[in-house]
């Protein structure tokens, strides 16, 4: 399991093979469960490796835990631990089974003094006192149970939140938290007993919060890179004042909204990077087609710089968006700003563009979108460049169809038709982007005037439908 989960060297792992050896004695000696916790290579937590129960009829666990994610929420002291290198105990975790233990903690160095792993004794935590009576005449009951020495708690929906929940006196002492809560005062006001200290006093940041009176009142704060957001609820027992506060810890999500913009920024930083080096190469082709080139040169330039600008008009419609965070590309935009740029510079103004959609909204991410821009590229090129030879003008008709989870693409003129289909490097382009990226298929339909080409491929998570 180690071997598997966590990046200990084989000499680290003998070692604790060595201690799991002991544990059995160790846990009949003490009267306590025994475990090993070692933290996983690539992720934050920890995972029982070892454990040895005392022989009793009763116990806290019902089977074993070996193999089980270890969460900090619910055991900060194993956590704890691993950070300080010392020691760490609390008087009330959360086991596996849901039952109140009070837990000790020790981390076990190698010999190059790291921490590869914790000793953790548990043991229940009987009642041996009765809570005192104003505490019992609480009027809430979220308060099932309060931290005072030797009693027994019961556990609680607030104890298996990672929510901070804790509960201040008239003199905003604490009177009453979670293990969220505890681990949340302890790390920033770095005492492990507070119970005789008003809260505000260690945590300063919260005067704010009680300076607001009987109001239910909402702060977010940022404190040493930490982000919280702090709800206050005033509530009265028998004329004496007391404070709820649920602390919600945002550091994580705020560094990982961090991180998705800067992703975000980097990711329209390339998108304008690859938009502009394909306005450079067209800007050198077209320098090249100035110089005297021959009727079959210049139309296949001006092939090449058709397939350049599809491509670069998925960026352009990317980079109109701001917000456009998931990078996804109005397909039927598409379709029409590739069309009307190709018609306006294949000197045939007299052919007509008709599209055709019926308010479909299709959209897909970049990947699919540059493949189906050369699709269109391609049967456009086609159509213009051999269906209306001899003609003065002409129709070419676009249609978008969903039928269930397929989208049909529908191209087709009113020109001469096509006679025979004949390979072509933009024939092989269409096929390989439709069957492969696309997953479809590509086909000729037969007709009576001009030629009708048709491309079919499913609704998936990249492409996909949009319904108002």
């Amino acid at each position: 399991m180690c071997r598997k989960y966590t990046n200990l060297s084989a000499t680290d792992i003998d070692k604790l093979i060595e201690i799991e050896a002991t544990l059995t004695y160790y846990a009949e000696l003490t009267d306590c469960y025994m475990f090993i916790d070692c933290l996983l290579e690539n992720l934050p937590h920890a995972i029982v490796v070892a454990e040895a129960f005392p022989k009793k009829e009763i116990g806290l666990y019902e089977k074993s835990v070996i193999g089980k994610f270890v969460f900090e929420s619910f055991e900060p002291a194993v956590f704890a631990a691993f950070k300080h290198k010392e020691k760490s105990s609390i008087s009330r975790a959360i086991t596996q089974e849901g039952i109140t233990v009070e837990q000790n903690v020790i981390p076990i160095f190698n010999e190059q003094q790291q921490v590869i792993a914790v000793l953790i004794q548990e043991k229940m935590v009987k009642m041996q006192t009765t809570p005192k009576d104003d505490f019992q005449n609480m009027p809430f009951a979220l308060i099932e149970h309060i931290v005072e020495p030797n009693s027994q708690p019961i556990p609680v929906v607030s104890d298996l939140l990672v929510e901070s929940i804790i509960l201040t006196n008239h003199e905003n002492k604490v009177i009453y938290s979670n293990p969220a809560g505890y681990h949340f005062i302890s790390e920033l006001s770095g005492l492990e007993n507070f119970d005789n200290i008003a809260l505000d006093k260690i945590l300063p940041f919260l005067q704010e919060v009680y300076d607001k009176g009987d109001d239910v009142f909402f702060l977010e704060i940022t404190i040493d890179r930490k982000s919280f957001i702090v709800k206050k609820i005033p509530i009265r027992s028998h004329n004496e004042k007391v404070t709820l506060l649920i602390i919600h810890d945002l550091t994580e999500l705020k560094l990982k909204e961090n991180e998705l913009m800067m992703k975000t920024f980097a990711i329209r930083e390339i998108h304008h990077r690859v938009k502009n080096n394909l306005q450079t190469v067209t800007s050198l082709l077209r320098l090249q087609m100035r110089n005297d080139l021959s009727a079959s040169n210049a139309s296949a330039f001006q092939e090449a710089l058709n397939r350049i600008y599809s491509i670069s008009s998925v960026y352009e419609l990317i980079l109109e968006n701001e917000d456009n965070a998931e990078e996804r590309v109005d397909v039927i935009a598409l379709a029409k700003k590739i069309g009307h740029k190709m018609i306006g510079t294949s000197n045939t103004a007299t052919i007509q563009l008709a599209f055709h959609h019926e308010n479909l909204q299709l959209f897909c991410h970049s990947k699919k979108a540059v493949s189906l821009a050369l699709i269109i590229c391609e049967l456009l090129q086609n159509a213009l460049k051999y269906a209306f030879i001899g003609r003065d003008e002409g129709v070419i008709d676009i249609q978008f169809i969903q039928e269930d989870s397929t989208i049909s693409l529908h191209i087709s003129d009113n020109g001469v038709g096509m006679q025979e289909v004949k390979a072509s490097f933009g024939m092989e382009i269409i096929t390989r982007l439709v069957e492969y990226d696309l997953a479809g298929s590509f086909s000729i339909i037969p007709s009576n005037e001009g030629t009708h080409t048709q491309i079919q491929f499913p609704v998936s998570e990249e492409v996909f439908i949009v319904n108002d």
